[in-house]
């Protein structure tokens, strides 16, 4: 039996985001699309005869017990019976705080490489876990589903020395909306997300107006990176992070170029049209 497997935790974007209402619970009902893209952290996830144990390559992430990647894995032995344990080596390249999702999809490695470890799992995981490159998603972002993506394109992520929490986004959601109408989901036409020039005329971000209204310099990047030419454009989850698409890499390269690295740092990956690839056995 396999006893140590690596996997790619890809980062992803949001094509659009809208938040539909809030629930009694204090969640956030939403719509949006995600998209992954090359960016990935590197985790390498190894049997040992019990616990869970979390060495990071990278920043620090804070406590190892509330990190979203060891409470997967638990979550994991727990339902196979803690037959085993798991030490966890994450080399971190996604940004933190920055609405590119590293912490879920840390998470969601996780659960698939414990789950191959352990060979057994409802179906349900190996699915949220399975690094569909685009799906939609409604609710808490837990409801998906998968489209076929548009052709992988070169993008560009601007990451600002600027730090926003979700849950502060959200708060700004509220106090912005204090008795929220209605919102239904948008109806959109698969076409809509055939190709980058259609993804590009889609609705925008909810977050985005709130942010720059706390966050002026994001605004700031926002608009330089929009000015660079790109054929979409937007602000990564609740932010810190912005992204654009390109045609061509020269085109992504002339705007990086254009930006510079004074004040931001600039990330080269590609969007995704592909699965990203299942965990991989790694040599005892």
């Amino acid at each position: 039996m396999t006893s140590a497997v690596r996997i790619a935790a890809h980062a992803k974007i949001n094509l659009f985001l809208r938040i539909l209402a809030r629930d009694g619970s204090g969640y956030h009902q939403i719509e949006t699309a995600f998209a992954l893209v090359d960016l990935a952290d590197d985790l390498e996830v190894r049997r040992i005869d019990s616990g869970v144990t979390l060495e990071v390559e990278g920043p620090d992430l804070g406590p190892v017990a509330d990190n979203l990647a060891v409470r997967a894995a638990r979550a994991v032995l727990e339902a196979t019976g803690n037959k085993f344990g798991v030490a966890l080596q994450l080399r971190k390249r996604i940004p933190v705080r920055a609405g590119l999702g590293g912490g879920s999809s840390d998470a969601a490695a996780a659960l698939h490489a414990v789950n191959a470890l352990a060979a057994r799992l409802g179906a349900a995981v190996a699915f949220c876990a399975s690094g569909a490159p685009l799906a939609l998603a409604w609710g808490r972002g837990e409801r998906l589903f998968r489209l076929p993506a548009p052709p992988a394109s070169p993008a560009l992520i601007a990451v600002p020395p600027i730090a926003v929490a979700t849950p502060d986004a959200y708060r700004w959601w509220d106090d912005a909306n204090p008795e929220p109408g209605a919102r239904g989901p948008v109806s959109l036409d698969a076409e809509a997300l055939a190709t980058w020039g259609s993804i590009g005329r889609l609705g925008g971000n909810d977050f985005e107006s709130l942010v720059f209204a706390k966050h002026p310099d994001l605004r700031a990047l926002y608009e330089r990176l929009a000015g660079t030419g790109p054929v979409w454009v937007r602000l990564c989850g609740s932010g810190s992070a912005v992204a654009a698409v390109y045609k061509k890499e020269s085109e992504r390269e002339d705007a990086a170029v254009r930006l510079g690295e004074r004040q931001q740092q600039l990330i080269r990956t590609a969007t995704r049209a592909d699965v990203a690839p299942a965990p991989q056995p790694l040599e005892d």
